[in-house]
């Protein structure tokens, strides 16, 4: 009896321990970074923070990185789901390699994804002089944004798809055919249901992520103000030119964002789990 209490109260004393190491972790790493940047951004009161983000070249930067997100997220959704479809449902040879292709973007710094675009399609490059000469220049240019977050994100959609499409049953869709319906129909009313909420986790993560993104962007945009400069480069140039509380401002919209997405993403994700329950 009292060697059973002894081992209840060792292990509530292990439990409490790690709890504590946890919530220090977090507060160390994540609350307090977080009050120090809303401190800042808020230190000149709501009219200093909207002036700003109200800035024009703040502006102009949130709104690139908001519809170049926007896009990104709307592209990785239909072709995230493609590749997802394609290494859950075709038994071909090459199919590990594509699967560790696909995650590709989270094993390399984003940095080299960016320098590996310009090397592509630079202006110095044997590509990039001929898009350039054509009228359609992809790196320095809205394209290699565009290009950019699509590689950095690609992952999120694909991974948040294919275990929904595994778990899914291929009897429905054999009945759906012996029933006279066609591909299209069949995927709009068989398979479409089950998985859009994957999809449109996926698709939010997507845009979350494009949204702060800055490694493979400091590389392939340019930052050209009201042209290829992005918010967290913009960040970045303030904090440089000793603007310590716009650059805080202008984070904390980001911050905004990532916080209004995040139980999206939750509540999406749960919903898809749900379904393969």
């Amino acid at each position: 009896m009292t060697a059973a209490a002894g081992t209840l109260g060792g292990r509530s004393g292990s439990t409490w321990a790690l709890r504590l190491i946890f919530t220090a972790w977090v507060a160390l790493f994540v609350i307090a970074p977080a009050v120090v940047l809303v401190t800042k951004g808020l230190a000149g009161g709501p009219a200093s923070l909207w002036a700003a983000v109200s800035a024009p070249t703040a502006r102009a930067a949130l709104w690139l990185s908001t519809w170049t997100s926007l896009v990104a997220a709307a592209v990785n959704g239909v072709v995230g789901t493609a590749i997802a479809g394609a290494l859950v449902r075709w038994q071909v040879p090459g199919r590990s390699v594509l699967a560790a292709l696909v995650d590709l973007p989270l094993a390399i710094p984003t940095l080299v994804a960016g320098i590996v675009i310009v090397a592509l399609f630079g202006p110095q490059s044997f590509l990039g002089v001929r898009l350039v000469a054509g009228g359609f220049p992809i790196a320095y240019a809205t394209p290699g944004i565009l290009l950019a977050l699509l590689f950095v994100t690609l992952p999120f959609v694909v991974r948040a798809v294919e275990p929904v499409l595994a778990e899914l049953d291929p009897g429905e869709e054999e009945a759906s055919y012996t029933l006279g319906a066609s591909r299209w129909a069949t995927f709009v009313r068989v398979l479409l249901p089950p998985v859009l909420p994957a999809v449109a986790a996926g698709m939010v993560q997507t845009f979350a992520r494009c949204v702060a993104e800055f490694g493979s962007l400091v590389a392939v945009s340019g930052n050209i103000p009201f042209r290829t400069l992005v918010a967290p480069v913009y960040v970045l140039g303030e904090v440089e030119g000793g603007n310590p509380g716009g650059a805080a401002s202008v984070s904390l919209v980001l911050l905004a964002v990532a916080l209004a997405v995040q139980p999206l993403t939750g509540a999406l994700a749960r919903r898809a789990g749900g379904r393969r329950g």
